[in-house]
C-alpha cells in the first residue's frame, strides 16, 4: 500500500512524500530545510527511512534542501545527469553534493527503490532537463507531472493510465495576462517550456482520464496568478461539460502552497 503526503506545492517550494512498508521517498526537496524537518516531525517521518530524493529538475523551488538532506542524513539524490549538472551550478544548494551522494537515472529507464518501481519520463520545461515520475506498486499507478510547458504524447499517456495523479495547474491565463509581471515573464510562464494553465490541465483530464483514475491533486499553483477556487471552478466546468463529475467519477483536490496535505492511502 502506498501512502502520499504533499509537504508543500507551489512556486516557493515543492516536496512530496511517498512510502510503502519498505520505506519512503521524497519527490523534490524545494522547501526550506527547517520547515521540511518540522513536517517530518509532524507526520512521524523518520529521515533514516527515506531511501531516496527524486528530483524533477534543477530550479530552486525543487532542490533547495537536497544538500542538507544528503549531508545530514545520507539520503541519496536521484536525478538525470543533466539535472545533476544543474544542481551543481545552482546557488541555492548548500552544501554541494559529493559524487557518492548522487545517483544517476535515465528517462524511460525504470528502477526500484523502497519497494516501488519508479520510471522517469520527459516533461517540457525551461530547466536543464525536467522529468515526471511514474510510480508502480502493488497494482497501483501513481504519476506526478509538474512544470509542464505544453502537453506531450507522453504526458497524455501517463494521465491515461494513472490511478492517482498529481498534476500542475499553475496559473489562470486571464490573471497572468492582466497582472503586474513584465511581458517577458508572462511569455515565459505561458510559453511551450513554461507552466500549465488551469484550463489546459482540466482539458487534459477531460480528454484522457479514464475510469481507472481515482484521485487527482492539482499542484504548483502560482501565488500571484491563481487561486484554489479558480482551479476548482475551471476544472469542474470543463469536466462536467464532457460528463465527468468530480467527487463521483474521481476525487479532486487542490494542494496548498505552504501547508501539508493530509495523509492519503492509495489502494
Amino acid at each position: 500500500m502506498l501512502r502520499f503526503i504533499s509537504l508543500g506545492s507551489g512556486s516557493s517550494g515543492n516536496s512530496y512524500y511517498l512510502s510503502t512498508p519498505a520505506g519512503g521517498i521524497l519527490i523534490d526537496a524545494g522547501i526550506g530545510y527547517r520547515t521540511l524537518k518540522s513536517h517530518f516531525h509532524t507526520f512521524a517521518i523518520r529521515p533514516e527511512d527515506i531511501q531516496a530524493v527524486l528530483i524533477t529538475h534543477d530550479h530552486a523551488d525543487h532542490i533547495k534542501s537536497v544538500g542538507k538532506l544528503a549531508t545530514d542524513y545520507g539520503i541519496p539524490i536521484y536525478a538525470t545527469a543533466l539535472v545533476h549538472e544543474g544542481i551543481a551550478r545552482n546557488y541555492c544548494v548548500s552544501p554541494h553534493l559529493r559524487a557518492d551522494q548522487k545517483v544517476f537515472i535515465e528517462v524511460d529507464k525504470p528502477f526500484m527503490v523502497a519497494g516501488m518501481q519508479v520510471t522517469p519520463f520527459a516533461v517540457p520545461h525551461d530547466s536543464t532537463e525536467c522529468v515526471g515520475y511514474r510510480i508502480d506498486e502493488g497494482g497501483v499507478r501513481f504519476a506526478l507531472i509538474t512544470d509542464i510547458g505544453h502537453i506531450t504524447d507522453q504526458v497524455r499517456e501517463e494521465v491515461n493510465h494513472a490511478n492517482y495523479l498529481v498534476l500542475e495547474s499553475n496559473h489562470d491565463t486571464e490573471m497572468l495576462m492582466a497582472g503586474p509581471y513584465p511581458a517577458y515573464l508572462k511569455g515565459r510562464i505561458s510559453g511551450p517550456t513554461g507552466h500549465l494553465s488551469n484550463k489546459e490541465a482540466a482539458q487534459l483530464l477531460a480528454q484522457f482520464a479514464t475510469p481507472a483514475l481515482r484521485h487527482v491533486w492539482f499542484c504548483h499553483l502560482s501565488e500571484e496568478n491563481n487561486h484554489p477556487e479558480l482551479v476548482r471552478k475551471t476544472a469542474d466546468a470543463i469536466l462536467r461539460s464532457v460528463g465527468i463529475v468530480p467527487g463521483a467519477d474521481f476525487e479532486m483536490d487542490v494542494l496548498k502552497r505552504k501547508v501539508p496535505s493530509q495523509v492519503y492511502e492509495l489502494v
